[in-house]
């Protein structure tokens, strides 16, 4: 998906909008906890500065939806930002209307503006044209570097694209290389790492990528489902039983094209949902009435580190167990352990998901990753192979 970037537009002298995704946590007292959605765009903010643009920063934060939340104002995100930059960042009372259109006339190239919660106004999420177009005349031409609402068809990032030529931002811009690529024309062996509670929802991704790997481990709650589609007795584990049907068919799938299936064959069970619940391992076919699944057992964990070996494009989305309790998350680190080591000896990884992006986080391994997809919801309609509207709406080369 070749499309045009920000370094094949002109921006000198030019007021350039900027739809960022500065979705942050806040505190009780509007402080930031996480700012990793900020610096993520700051890449794309330090380019258009250098080259002599005034920046326009729009985003949305939480879920006020369409009405103005206090709580959910971005003016926190301004000062963090103007921290970050090293240069005031100036703050509009609301993204549309007088407040935006004299702080977007008053600009000047090297400055940056900031403007108010996006979704405050319904006609954001809505993809009202008339709202469209009041962001686009605040500026002469428009970034997209939201990745995070990429799946999302609003205002901001699809219905502005008729009235602006749209470009991606340096975080769009590698979101489609790294993920892209691997969807269109992955380095072969491929291997997709699919983890996480139920198989509904993680189906499409599944099933899309099926006809794109050499290999397909299954991990994590879902895993349950596709053993006990095969006639094994998975005690209290929780299990789909109305996807067993479909289970089966994703394995004939997976053996029709080739593709290698790996699941568990030991877990950690557990005689309580709890994190403190006893527990032991037992081989996939020994698990008793009372006991369930909620970690994959230390064989698995060598099965899917060898698995890894040779690799040369590797996606992970999804832990392979509860990782939230610590006696649990040794399958979800084992994992990260091991993508890490396929990554040094030359495979492309692409993780995203937050209980992986966690688990990488938890063991120190972050940067030892090639890419770390910020998109959540969009990564996993990217990877379900869907036509995402934020990035089909972004102008082709």
């Amino acid at each position: 998906m070749a499309k045009k970037t920000l370094e094949d537009i002109d921006v000198k002298g030019k007021k350039v909008f900027v739809r960022a995704d500065f979705n942050v946590p806040l505190d009780e007292n509007q402080n930031i906890t996480n700012d990793k959605r900020i610096r993520a765009t700051l890449p794309t903010i330090e380019y258009l500065l250098k080259q002599g643009a005034a920046v326009i920063l729009a985003s949305h934060l939480g879920r006020p939806k369409g009405k103005v939340v206090p709580e959910m104002s971005t003016k926190p995100v301004a000062a963090r930002l103007s921290e970050l930059l090293g240069k005031p960042v100036a703050f509009a009372e609301d993204c549309v209307g007088a407040p935006a259109t004299e702080a977007a006339a008053k600009l000047q190239p090297g400055e940056v503006l900031l403007l108010e919660n996006l979704r405050f106004h319904p006609e954001e999420e809505k993809n009202d044209p008339d709202f469209a177009k009041q962001l686009a005349d605040l500026a002469d031409v428009v970034v997209d570097d939201a990745f995070g609402c990429a799946h999302r068809g609003h205002a901001s990032n699809e219905g502005i694209t008729k009235y602006k030529e749209t470009v991606a931002g340096y975080l769009i811009g590698k979101e489609l290389d790294f993920i892209g690529k691997a969807l269109e024309a992955p380095e072969r062996p491929f291997v997709a790492i699919l983890g996480g509670a139920k198989v509904s929802d993680k189906i499409a991704v599944i099933d899309n990528m099926i006809d794109k790997v050499n290999t397909i481990i299954i991990g994590g709650g879902m895993a349950n489902t596709f053993l006990a589609a095969q006639g094994l007795n998975v005690g209290k584990s929780l299990t789909e039983p109305d996807k067993y049907e479909l289970a089966r068919k994703l394995a004939a799938k997976a053996h029709a094209n080739n593709v290698k299936l790996v699941l568990p064959v030991d877990v950690e069970v557990a005689d309580d949902f709890k994190a403190e619940a006893n527990h032991k391992t037992v081989k996939v076919d020994r698990i008793e009435d009372g006991w369930q699944a909620l970690d994959s057992g230390p064989e698995t964990a060598k099965l899917y580190a060898d698995a890894l070996k040779g690799a040369k494009t590797i996606v992970w989305n999804g832990p392979m167990g509860v990782f939230e309790f610590d006696a649990f998350a040794k399958g979800t680190e084992a994992v990260a352990h091991a993508v890490a080591e396929a990554t040094e000896a030359g495979a492309v990884s692409i993780v995203g998901g937050g209980d992986s992006i966690a688990a990488l986080k938890k063991t120190g391994l972050s940067d030892k990753i090639s890419h770390i997809s910020t998109g959540g919801g969009a990564t996993l309609e990217y990877l379900e192979g869907k036509t995402l509207p934020g990035l089909a709406a972004i102008a082709d080369k």
